[in-house]
């Protein structure tokens, strides 16, 4: 397969990605603003914050060094896919350990919730234990879905599962309150089900069919898909094994970044639960956007940055075609998360409140909540520079880079738990975001400064992408200090007809700097018009 064809699926996949997060978040929008109506936030808190983290530690330290090895480099093509499947089936026993582990600490080395407000705690961790572990059973499906760009089955799937879990969470939290956290357990196991079934169904179908001969896919039976012994060959490829070991503890330092402040308030007890909830809440809002449009285009062009580049060798000794349509993407992907991430920044100081207020009324928009909203907007935009940068950089290291960088991770991991309790300590739930916005420009520094190496004595300068047109901050600038003005005037407490005017103000501002990036960012639409948005883009480029 070619760069371009590579450039096209992993377009392609960002965009299906991007619409499904879309679809995702809504959903969740809406189910959490429905069930702030039928529970506690002390539930809320323990649920969103408490139990969440235990399923995504699972899932993530079982399956994701797996997945970032098995789809670096090609490994449908340097690897034999029948030792892929064999390295990718362990997930499910490494689950297991981490399952019991992970049980035994939240039953009982954590503090419990009251049981008169928060019932069947026990049970809850177990079933949600035993969510992560069903859904690793879709593993080697998953990474073949990925590695053949088959952006249909993942969007089904994933939609299925999504709507499958909201519809059992709204029924029983209508029907049976009472149940507590029995109704959010039995939700995250029908949305594990629901994925592994409709991986499963698709992969039956398909394996021996005429479609598959077609394609070459590289399986022809159901049991290709169960790990075999091979004759002559070694059960799993000791080379990718050893790349898995090295992401392995990569994986554990960047899961404690990024759910760091889940482990500050589950271990540490800096919140109480019902703050928790809060704090979650306000955290899910802000982070919308970055998940449904940033980390959809993170994962669909680390598949094609490992796929064109090849790992741990410099610029010269590469293809400079496929260099140059690398560097080309990268300085069009950063120019683009830095555009939203800036709007975000601009637009959420001015309209916190009254997002918060619509959405979950005094609850959330008196006390703290605007203030974290606000701070979350400018952190935002260091999450889009980061993923881009850091997806980038994770698939041209070496496993040598890799390894190095470790201890880089581990570094911020210690510092990031630091700032964490003594900015908590300090500012309240304001404290997390600030440790989280100085370890994200930490790390961000780190890959600027790789990239920057990376392509120093070629031709190509993607970082350009981080340069905004003067005309566009301006606009910016402007729209800051009008929309400022506005909801000090206008928001929030003189009534609909007032918030509606500064809807109104913002939507004019908004106009006037969406005009300043088609006038100015010409190269960044053509990007976002071809690759991005598959209906613009022709049958043959």
């Amino acid at each position: 397969m070619s760069s371009q064809d590579v450039l096209k699926n992993a377009s392609t996949l960002a965009s299906y990605n991007v619409l499904l997060q879309v679809m995702f978040r809504v959903l969740t929008f809406l189910l959490n603003a429905f069930t702030l109506r039928f529970v506690s936030k002390e539930l809320i808190g323990v649920v969103n914050v408490r139990l969440t983290l235990l399923y995504t530690t699972l899932v993530f330290l079982s399956r994701e060094a797996f997945r970032r090895a098995c789809l670096s480099g090609g490994s449908g093509t340097k690897h034999s896919w029948r030792q892929v499947i064999n390295l990718l089936w362990l997930t499910l026993p490494l689950g297991v350990l981490w399952a019991s582990l992970l049980i035994c600490v939240w039953l009982w080395l954590l503090e419990v919730p009251d049981p008169q407000g928060v019932p069947y705690y026990g049970p809850a961790v177990v079933l949600f234990a035993l969510a992560g572990v069903q859904e690793l059973l879709s593993e080697p499906l998953w990474v073949l879905t990925q590695a053949h760009m088959f952006v249909q089955l993942k969007v089904v799937a994933e939609s299925l599962a999504m709507i499958a879990k909201c519809s059992i969470t709204v029924v029983l939290v209508v029907s049976a309150p009472e149940w507590g956290l029995y109704i959010f357990s039995a939700a995250q196991l029908v949305y594990t089900g629901f994925l592994v079934l409709c991986y499963a169904v698709y992969f039956i179908r398909f394996l021996g069919s005429k479609e598959a001969a077609k394609k070459g896919f590289p399986l022809h039976h159901v049991g290709d898909l169960l790990p075999c012994r091979i004759d002559g060959e070694p059960m799993v490829d000791w080379t990718l094994a050893q790349l898995t070991w090295s992401f392995f503890k990569q994986s554990f330092l960047k899961q404690i970044l990024t759910e760091g402040e889940r482990y500050v308030m589950t271990f540490l007890n800096v919140l109480s639960f019902g703050d928790q909830g809060i704090y979650d809440i306000v955290n899910n809002l802000g982070s919308m956007v970055a998940r449904f449009i940033f980390l959809p285009i993170e994962e669909s062009f680390y598949i094609f940055f490992a796929k064109v580049l090849e790992r741990g060798r410099d610029v010269k000794s590469q293809k400079q075609e496929e260099v140059a349509i690398a560097a080309e993407v990268l300085e069009c992907l950063l120019k683009l998360v830095l555009v939203i991430g800036l709007i975000i920044t601009v637009f959420g100081y001015a309209y916190s409140h009254l997002a918060l207020d619509i959405y979950g009324g005094s609850l959330l928009s008196s006390g703290a909540g605007p203030t974290l909203l606000r701070c979350y907007s400018c952190y935002v935009l260091l999450l889009a520079v980061n993923g881009v940068t850091e997806c980038f950089v994770f698939a041209a290291m070496s496993q040598k880079e890799v390894d190095k960088y470790n201890l880089v991770m581990l570094a911020l991991s210690v510092s990031f738990l630091f700032l964490s309790y003594i900015l908590t300590w300090w500012a309240g739930g304001v404290g997390f975001i600030m440790a989280n916005c100085l370890n994200m420009g930490l790390r961000i520094l780190h890959s600027l400064l790789y990239i920057y190496n990376y392509f120093k004595f070629s031709q190509w300068r993607p970082l350009r992408g981080l340069v905004p047109s003067p005309l566009l901050l301006g606009a910016l600038v402007v729209s800051a200090g009008v929309t400022a003005v506005s909801e000090s005037v206008f928001c929030c407490d003189s009534g609909w007809l007032l918030r509606l005017v500064h809807v109104s103000v913002g939507a004019v501002c908004l106009l006037g700097v969406l005009v300043a990036v088609l006038l100015t960012e010409t190269h960044l639409i053509q990007f976002v018009r071809t690759q991005l948005l598959p209906q613009f883009r022709k049958k043959h480029a």
